[in-house]
């Protein structure tokens, strides 16, 4: 597990992309990933290519009360390692990462189960809970949930 470089924006586009193609994440302009490639935590193999990523962005807006949140993005780990415990190796660096930052409380969107992020203490909530631009850039006809966590 490693903080994403710069330079890691074509591998974290590559390695999103059949994810993307699915449906399972929404298209990102590759811009997304060279500007906000130090976003993402990423797990590299032995070979240097990604094999999982995930994005977590502090959000600049403090709630009406001050606290400080933070959204989880582009959660995604490749075919091949997909069961392997790689995901919640990232979940729980990116759970970790948010806690040093001094987040308050974790956002996500997910269009399918959510079954790791439930199982790390997530709750499904209302988007109106959210940081009001980031629910505001989910598309509805995706019928994303929105889960959060308090850290």
């Amino acid at each position: 597990m490693r903080p994403a470089r710069p330079r890691d924006a074509a591998a974290l586009a590559a390695l999103s992309a059949p994810f993307v193609r699915s449906g399972a994440l929404r298209a990102r302009p590759f811009q997304v990933y060279a500007w906000h490639a130090t976003d993402f935590l990423v797990a590299e193999a032995p070979d240097g290519t990604l094999d999982g990523c995930l994005a977590l962005r502090v959000h600049p807006e403090p709630t009406h009360d001050g606290r400080v949140t933070g959204v989880l993005y582009n959660f995604c780990v490749s075919h091949g390692r997909q069961g392997s415990g790689l995901g919640a190796q990232l979940l729980t660096a990116a759970l970790t990462e948010g806690r040093s930052r001094a987040v308050d409380t974790l956002f996500t969107a997910t269009t399918g189960s959510g079954r790791l992020f439930l199982h790390h203490g997530f709750t499904q909530v209302s988007p109106r809970l959210a940081p009001e631009t980031w629910a505001r850039s989910l598309d509805p006809r995706r019928g994303a949930k929105v889960l959060a966590r308090v850290l």
